[in-house]
This record gives C-alpha cells, sequence and structure tokens, in this order.
C-alpha cells in the first residue's frame, strides 16, 4: 500500500471578514466603482484598469489634472510582464517588490488605451500588503490606483482622514491606522523611479523608500541616474 499521504499544508487563517470584505471590493470593482483600500504606504483608492468610464471616474474623484498618470497595481510580480515591457533583470524587480515603490516601464499593448494616453510609460505598484495583492488577484486585470485624497492636499493614513470622499465611493476597507500617523515620511508615498531608459533610473518622487531603492539599483545593478 502507499501508507499515509501527508496532508496538504493549511493556508492561513484567514477571518471570515476578511473573505466577506475581499469579495465585496471585488464586486464593487468589477461593477465599475471605486474603492479605497489600505496599502503598504497610504490609502488608496482603486479602480479596475481596463475600464474607461471607472478610470474616468477616479479623475473626477480627486478633481486630479487628467495628465497627471494614475499607476497601476497587480498582485505579484511576474503579472508586470503583461502590461510592461520590462527591461531590467527579473531579480531587480523582485528586490523592490512587494514593497513601497512604483516603478516606471515602458507600457505594453495590454493595458487599456485610455489609461494615461499621453504617454507610453506607465507606474506599476506591487505593494507589500496582503489585502490589496488578494484584491488584485480577485480581479482579472491590473487596478488602477491613486492616493485617497483630493489631488494636492496632504496624503492619508487612516479612513477618517478621507470622509470627505466617501459619499463617491462604492466601498472603503478600514485597515485601521497605516504606518506611525504622527510621522510626516509615513505620508511620503511610495518612491517613483523611472527605469523605462536601459541602464539608467530617474527619480519621480523620493517618496518614502528613496535611499534603500537607490542603493538596490546603484550598488546591485549598476545603473547611474538619467536626468529628470
Amino acid at each position: 500500500s502507499e501508507g499515509a499521504r501527508p496532508a496538504p499544508a493549511e493556508p492561513p487563517p484567514l477571518s471570515a471578514g476578511w473573505a466577506e470584505a475581499l469579495a465585496a471590493a471585488a464586486g464593487a470593482l468589477q461593477a465599475g466603482g471605486l474603492v479605497a483600500v489600505p496599502t503598504d504606504t497610504v490609502y488608496g483608492v482603486a479602480c479596475l484598469a481596463q475600464d474607461p468610464r471607472a478610470v474616468r471616474s477616479i479623475y473626477g474623484l480627486k478633481g486630479r489634472n487628467g495628465r497627471k498618470p494614475l499607476a497601476i497595481c497587480l498582485g505579484d510580480v511576474e503579472h508586470i510582464y503583461r502590461y510592461c515591457h520590462v527591461n531590467v533583470p527579473d531579480e531587480l524587480l523582485r528586490d523592490l517588490l512587494p514593497g513601497p515603490v512604483t516603478l516606471v516601464l515602458k507600457r505594453s499593448e495590454e493595458l487599456n488605451k485610455d489609461l494615461n494616453p499621453f504617454t507610453s510609460l506607465v507606474g506599476v505598484r506591487v505593494p507589500n500588503h496582503p489585502f490589496i495583492r488578494e484584491l488584485a488577484r480577485a480581479c482579472s486585470g491590473p487596478l488602477a490606483l491613486t492616493s485617497a485624497n483630493i489631488s494636492s492636499q496632504a496624503s492619508t493614513l487612516t479612513v477618517s482622514e478621507f470622509q470627505d470622499l466617501w459619499p463617491q465611493l462604492s466601498l472603503v476597507i478600514d485597515g485601521g491606522p497605516i504606518g506611525d500617523v504622527q510621522s510626516p515620511e509615513c505620508r511620503l508615498g511610495s518612491t517613483v523611479v523611472d527605469l523605462s531608459v536601459s541602464g539608467k533610473y530617474t527619480v519621480i518622487r523620493p517618496g518614502c523608500a528613496l535611499q534603500s531603492t537607490v542603493e538596490i539599483l546603484r550598488q546591485k545593478y549598476g545603473l547611474v541616474p538619467g536626468s529628470s
């Protein structure tokens, strides 16, 4: 006889509330809604990046200049290859992501033409936060992600700080306070780095992880600063 088979490892116990919130958020996004979610940096508002109407709604919500690009958010590093042309080693992506970094790369044909139609580049996030990563996996394509605040106002670390946006959102996922609400550094958002030119990096926004990001790019991968 084959003997006893090893039992499969149990997945970590997620609360029923987590599964319910995840299903509700995925449903709201698939219906074209906007959902506020915690990330590893600040609170964000997400919609389906491939849904042109939802993308327009997110600009309306923020009172955001239509020339200011939206980043896309994915659940896993390997999904980046579908929506971007990657010209850096895979190991580099995995050294920085998941994490508080937005990598700007050349976009592929797969990405919705109505998302940032004025640029051939796109910022990509894989946040180091289990909820938003699970949410991105639950939706078939990328999420468009922006910070949960009116443009030019401070970014938010608790859901009460963006109460004025609630009426326009389908759902608000309260993940509690993010980081240190007292610390101004926590509100900087992700570090945004353009890697679209081979061998170079250009810092678009210093954000909260500048030093560690630049160290990896320069020392480990030998990239040189480009001109911004």
